[in-house]
């Protein structure tokens, strides 16, 4: 409708003048400048300073960036629906733009090194509950840690979860899902060993697809058992085969001497 609207309109006429409009722009054309190649960008730019809670405000609401960015000053470039961070060029983290005022956008990733230092924050936390609410810390999640818990007491089991977390950073987050609830099924409740099945998984022909468990909730009794490889065993069969001869222990016989004395030993004593 608009470019029908546009070729109707250049027939018109300007009050007296004897051209039209497309008449009129036909001998304009020719002087106007060639559009710029680069976009033109719409956002906005702010340059907060990041809190001691790792957050910048930004309109009202809070937004967290990693913790090593902390006293920092970042530029944010808003649109209409997200917010993008950067230091200097380098993009840091993006969220989806908050509508009115006083609300937060946590990302629990963003707190994992400081969380590992002070476990005891992390299940009050808001960027937990956050996280539970976008699907991201899932139920399998909670019946890990919580027989991480059980095992190696509240500080060490969220800690061996936090590590958990991290190799999200990565890995794919339905690998590490599954490989959670591998681990789970056996009752292989450390960090290395979520890592290396959420890696046997990242070999497979469809790396992508999470496992039953990952994707019903790890329901107890539910299935086969899992089968899961210690981390020790899987280092040891991907050693490159030992071709060495045997060691000889022949030149020791040199230090003997008759009568088993050794050399060291004084004649007549």
């Amino acid at each position: 409708m608009v470019d029908a609207w546009d070729l109707a309109d250049e027939g018109r006429r300007l009050r007296s003048r004897t051209r039209t409009v497309g008449e009129y722009f036909a001998a304009e054309q020719p002087l106007l400048k060639p559009l710029p190649t680069e976009p033109f960008e719409t956002g906005r730019w702010f340059t907060p300073r990041v809190d001691r809670f790792a957050q910048v405000s930004v309109r009202g609401n809070a937004y967290s960036v990693p913790v090593r960015f902390i006293g920092r000053q970042l530029r944010v470039l808003m649109h209409a629906n997200d917010l993008i961070v950067f230091d200097g060029r380098t993009e840091v983290t993006r969220h989806e733009r908050l509508g009115g005022r006083g609300g937060s956008c946590l990302v629990l990733d963003h707190y994992l090194e400081a969380l590992l230092r002070k476990p005891g924050a992390f299940p009050g936390s808001t960027p937990l509950e956050q996280a539970r609410s976008a699907g991201r810390f899932t139920p399998v999640h909670d019946k890990w840690w919580a027989a991480a818990k059980a095992a190696h007491g509240d500080a060490a089991g969220t800690r061996a979860l936090i590590e958990v977390l991290l190799l999200a950073r990565h890995m794919d987050h339905e690998q590490v899902v599954a490989g959670l609830a591998a681990a789970y099924r056996v009752g292989a409740l450390t960090a290395d060993t979520v890592a290396l099945e959420a890696r046997k998984l990242a070999e497979t022909d469809d790396p992508l697809t999470p496992a039953p468990a990952a994707r019903e909730g790890l329901h107890d009794g539910d299935g086969p058992a899992a089968s899961v490889t210690s981390l020790s065993d899987w280092r040891l069969a991907h050693l490159a085969p030992d071709n060495r001869p045997l060691p000889s222990v022949a030149h020791y016989d040199q230090l003997l001497t008759p009568r088993g004395r050794t050399a060291g030993d004084k004649e007549g004593s």
